[in-house]
């Protein structure tokens, strides 16, 4: 199975005053017929695709998407790239004293109001929000969490791997708390071998949410990985596990 990338080159994004380039992950059958596919955005695009782009680590998503296009999972995905010394402010949906944010929102809005469309008219996907998934990992996890529970119009379904819900003294989980139940499916996780409160923060979201209407084993899929740690091996790995799930609501994969 052969995943094809290509590039939305020089996107720009009003809402952010900047451009950037986009990779594009076409599934295996997507160049042998007219079929609509389910679509994720990723964020940390460098990290996805290529070890030579890559500044922590290399997900191996290609090889990641050729073995679940073997099972019959398969999506067209969206690797977003940070912009580096920009990450933590686009990355942050509110500001931090000390490692900046605040401008989560205008991100947010960046891929709902112009990526997603320019997708939509680009390539063959599915648009609607049961199809349309978001994900990323540590400050990506935050981000996509952020964008899922805020845009659910947009996004049906949410993987957050290691998420930095510390960020602006856990101010996602008191911004939450009282928003209304918009369903869809939420994938979390965090790693044994992290800093203590990232497993701590990642139970106490889980707990909201199960609160909120999202069901344990259904709606709502937590891993606690005893092996992982804060780094993009452990998420590539989680994400294999994770990627029907995101995309399907499929059983998790071991």
């Amino acid at each position: 199975m052969t995943i094809t990338l290509t590039r939305l080159e020089d996107v720009h994004s009003p809402e952010l005053a900047n451009r950037r380039d986009v990779v594009i992950a076409l599934p295996p059958s997507y160049a042998a017929g007219d079929a609509t596919y389910p679509v994720v955005y990723m964020h940390d695009g460098q990290n996805l695709f290529d070890a030579g782009t890559s500044y922590a680590g290399h997900w191996q998503l290609k090889e990641t998407l050729a073995a679940h296009a073997d099972a019959g999972f398969e999506a067209i995905v969206v690797g977003v790239p940070n912009m580096g010394d920009e990450r933590k402010d686009e990355y942050g949906p509110f500001p931090d004293a000390r490692h900046g944010g605040g401008r989560g929102e205008a991100y947010a809005r960046f891929l709902v109001h112009t990526l997603k469309p320019l997708v939509d008219r680009s390539f063959r996907t599915r648009p609607e929000p049961a199809a349309t998934a978001i994900a990323g990992s540590s400050l990506g996890g935050l981000i996509s969490l952020y964008a899922f529970l805020a845009h659910p119009t947009t996004f049906g379904a949410v993987a957050a791997l290691s998420p930095s819900l510390w960020f602006a003294r856990s101010a996602i989980v008191r911004w939450a708390r009282p928003r209304r139940f918009a369903g869809g499916r939420v994938y979390l996780d965090a790693g044994a071998q992290e800093p203590a409160r990232t497993l701590r923060d990642a139970r106490r979201l889980r707990d909201l949410l199960a609160a909120k209407g999202y069901v344990p084993g259904a709606t709502l899929a937590y891993v606690e990985d005893p092996d992982g740690a804060h780094d993009e091996a452990s998420w590539a790995r989680r994400f294999r596990a994770a990627f029907p799930y995101l995309v399907s609501g499929a059983p998790l994969t071991r």
